[in-house]
């Protein structure tokens, strides 16, 4: 039994240890110590089960309890910056570890040996796959980008700015999701007027031919715009 238990903790070790090899080697958050952790850690839990001689059943009571543990220590590795989610491929490889730890508990290596292979498989070629879809032509992605243009004029001539932009809905077309105004900075007879909207990448062209136009028209003294990250377009 104990020859038994070291083979199984050693397996787990093992694949724990090549997966978090290629991890450390990014400089991921989680990198070869914690991932060796979790594999080693969902192996000794299951392989409680089987030492206990609770049967199939306690081994995948215990399975299951790992798989809802290793998503909360999934969760603190997954960050939110500007606008984007970083960590989530960090967070699914300390999840497929800890599956390949529970099935080492088990006694199945060959299933852990395949599913480290997998892991490793998509950590390192499918991550150039996704690198050269990423550098396809953003006129063929289904990508929406919001942008926010600022146009600085005098309170004269707001009317006819905000008749401007109102007009370039049509003629464009743009999709304004708001277009408001306020004084410019406690400067008398200045007024700030912001439009919102969205767009795909490919049309940015417009928006800056708009842009231009405005900055022609008498006036107005300054013309600014800028874009956020691009993100997928709702289906």
């Amino acid at each position: 039994m104990t020859f038994d238990f070291l083979l199984r903790l050693l397996a787990a070790f093992a694949c724990g240890v090549v997966i978090g090899l290629e991890r450390q080697m990014r400089q991921r958050t989680a990198g070869l110590r914690t991932i060796t952790l979790v594999a080693c850690g969902s192996c000794l839990f299951v392989t409680l089960g089987v030492l206990t001689g609770n049967g199939a059943t306690g081994v995948t009571q215990i399975a299951a309890y790992v798989v809802s543990g290793v998503g909360f220590l999934g969760g603190g590795v997954i960050m939110r910056d500007k606008g984007s989610i970083q960590g989530i491929n960090t967070a699914a490889t300390l999840w497929c570890s800890a599956a390949v730890g529970v099935l080492c508990g088990s006694g199945h290596f060959g299933p852990a040996a395949a599913g480290t292979g997998v892991v490793l498989l998509t950590n390192t070629v499918l991550r150039e796959v996704s690198r050269a879809i990423n550098t396809a032509p953003v006129s063929a992605a289904d990508l929406v980008r919001q942008y926010t243009l600022t146009v600085v004029c005098r309170e004269a001539d707001e009317i006819h700015v905000r008749a401007v932009l109102s007009n370039a809905m049509s003629s464009a077309p743009l999709s304004f999701q708001s277009l408001t105004s306020r004084d410019y900075e406690d400067t008398p007879q200045r007024i700030e007027v912001t439009a919102t909207l969205k767009l795909h990448p490919k049309d940015q062209s417009r928006l800056e031919l708009l842009a231009s136009r405005l900055s022609m028209e008498k006036g107005v003294s300054s013309v600014s715009w800028s874009g956020l990250e691009a993100e997928p377009t709702p289906e």
